[in-house]
């Protein structure tokens, strides 16, 4: 069966305004990607679906030890829970997803924000060209941003640049109730989320030539030679995204293993419709702040890799 989206199962019905049909049949890719970030709290490189609990506290959950039972929830957050143990597929989708479901933790402040704030500021995945200006309610440029963990850098961001909207894409329960909650108490207006598979997204909602930005920060590296496959900057994910940023727009990655930045500077670096803004690595620009993860890497020694490409006309 099936799976569906979180915001299906709380009965969130799709504005006609804010999509509008794709201009044409979306181009098939031989391969899914979604995102993954250290800040996720699935990584795993094991093949096996999740059935998400619930820890009652707002921190980490100890993975070996029983979660313990969770103030009742409604009927339609428990079936958006269930369903989204499985990212939902669009119509004959076939390919790799870059992310793995397994039992996942999610605290009681995410649960209650998933709960009380999807409706307000998320966006279903739906097969049909979304018209930005209607969801954001503004005319303004669009960044994109696949896997935002939680949220912590999406945050720091929205609120740093208030004249730009931010679409954040990720697929996990327990970062998308983080980020709800950062939007509500940092009273952010400037972005919204989806939670579905990137490549979808990207492929089925994102018009050609109309996004001023995408980020991509620290996905999963599939370290395992064997899944490299699942890495989510590949060429053919990569010639999408250019062909979804307009002209003078920008991608801008960082990783913080370097066998995956050297695969990032040959992926972009040979998309036609995209310009290196630098020779090879870039410097990590003020906008994108320092995680606490980063900063720890850091201090011992990890190095971290960014890569700013431009899009050409």
């Amino acid at each position: 069966m099936r799976a569906f989206s979180v915001a299906w199962a709380f009965g969130i019905k799709y504005v006609p305004n804010l999509v509008h049909p794709a201009d044409s049949t979306p181009p098939h890719l031989p391969l899914q990607f979604g995102a993954m970030n250290p800040n996720n709290p699935a990584h795993s490189s094991a093949d096996t679906p999740a059935t998400p609990s619930v820890n009652t506290s707002d921190s980490p959950a100890d993975s070996s030890a029983s979660a313990p039972a969770a103030a009742p929830v409604s009927p339609e957050t428990q079936a958006a829970l269930a369903s989204t143990a499985h990212a939902p597929n669009s119509p004959g989708a076939t390919h790799i997803r870059s992310f793995v479901h397994r039992r996942g933790h999610i605290t009681q402040g995410q649960l209650a924000a998933l709960e009380r704030l999807m409706g307000e500021w998320s966006i279903p995945y739906a097969p049909r060209r979304l018209d930005p200006a209607a969801a954001f309610g503004r005319q303004a440029p669009t960044v994109l941003e696949i896997g935002f963990g939680m949220g912590e850098t999406t945050e720091k961001i929205a609120l740093a640049r208030p004249d730009d909207n931010f679409l954040g894409v990720e697929v996990f329960n327990a970062g998308v109730g983080s980020l709800l909650r950062r939007i509500e108490d940092s009273k952010i207006s400037n972005l919204r989320i989806i939670q579905h598979d990137a490549v979808e997204v990207v492929r089925d909602m994102i018009a050609p030539d109309s996004l001023a930005g995408v980020h991509v920060y620290f996905p999963d590296p599939w370290p395992k030679k064997r899944h490299h496959k699942r890495r989510l900057l590949q060429p053919a994910f990569v010639s999408l995204l250019a062909s979804r940023i307009a002209p003078g727009g920008y991608i801008h990655c960082a990783t913080d293993w370097e066998d995956y930045a050297v695969q990032m500077l040959e992926v972009l670096s040979g998309e036609p419709l995209l310009a290196n803004t630098v020779d090879g690595y870039a410097p990590r620009p003020d906008y994108r702040p320092l995680t606490k993860f980063e900063t720890r890497g850091l201090r011992l020694g990890h190095g971290v890799w960014d890569l700013i490409f431009k899009r050409v006309a």
